[in-house]
């Protein structure tokens, strides 16, 4: 079946290891725009690292941000749809984390307007210039919060990045969904907080709907745990060989690694059946 979607992560999956689109990648995107495949990121990223990304979906497409907290035109670097916790919320799972980890526990947010953090919130990112900061992150955050980021800086739970996830569960209950876009046993440990129910393949399946495209036709490519609903919503899923173990065994295919352009021998196969369909071919 040729898709008439592909969905794929990025950080770990599309993008090789320093970060960079590697030039068969860049030509597989070409190759799926030509045959009238659409690539949509699906990303934990929030929008503003998206810049640098705009010309490998010919600078028009749209991106899922945040995971699943927003759709973003890449082109126009701006949001579409948001899909975040009001400043109660947000509130109340920072209360919950503290009940648990105390002065431990440093929070930072992303929104559609920019970053926001905690006084002891640190990270190897280069964060915006001029980025408020304050004591509490209720303080700083906007009225949207897309994505709430967590670390923890003692008595961090056993298990890596699985057994964080679980405890940050465990801590906020339903008041919202916790996920990490990292992976293996060295991570780093970052939780990811958003709204309830939103997640990668939440977004992704109301935007495909709204393009007229269902499930079956849509391929998704990840590495991560927060690309595990994504991958089980499509119609058929790849996961690279870097990926973590649970996303591994739970894909319909297992392709080179992101050092070895796994996505592009995605991409590339979509683009061939594509241009089969189109010649007149099965579809």
């Amino acid at each position: 079946m040729a898709p008439r979607i592909v969905a794929s992560d990025l950080d770990g999956t599309l993008l090789a290891p320093d970060g960079s689109v590697s030039p068969r990648t860049v030509d597989a995107l070409a190759a799926c725009e030509d045959a009238g495949v659409v690539v949509v990121f699906v990303t934990a990223r929030p929008h503003r690292w998206l810049g640098e990304l705009a010309a490998h979906v010919a600078g028009h497409g749209v991106a899922i941000c945040a995971n699943g907290g927003s759709v973003v035109d890449v082109g126009a670097q701006r949001v579409l749809e948001e899909d975040g916790m009001d400043r109660d919320r947000v509130a109340a799972v920072a209360a919950r984390l503290r009940d648990v980890w105390g002065p431990h526990v440093h929070l930072a947010a992303e929104s559609a307007r920019g970053f926001s953090a905690e006084h002891g919130f640190t990270s190897g990112h280069e964060q915006p210039e001029g980025s408020p900061r304050a004591a509490r992150i209720e303080e700083v955050a906007d009225a949207t919060t897309l994505k709430l980021l967590v670390r923890v800086d003692a008595r961090v739970p056993a298990g890596g990045p699985d057994g964080f996830v679980a405890a940050l569960q465990d801590a906020v209950g339903d008041l919202a969904h916790v996920s990490t876009s990292v992976s293996g046993a060295g991570a780093d440990l970052l939780g990811e907080v958003a709204a309830p129910g939103v997640t990668k393949a939440a977004t992704l399946a109301r935007w495909s709907a709204r393009q007229g495209v269902a499930a079956r036709d849509v391929w998704a490519v990840g590495d991560a745990p927060n690309d595990l609903p994504m991958l089980r919503w499509a119609g058929r899923s790849f996961a690279v060989a870097n990926a973590h173990p649970q996303v591994r065994a739970a894909v319909d295919e297992v392709v080179p690694s992101h050092a070895e352009d796994g996505v592009a021998h995605v991409l590339e196969r979509a683009a061939a059946l594509a241009r089969r369909v189109a010649g007149g071919g099965p579809r």
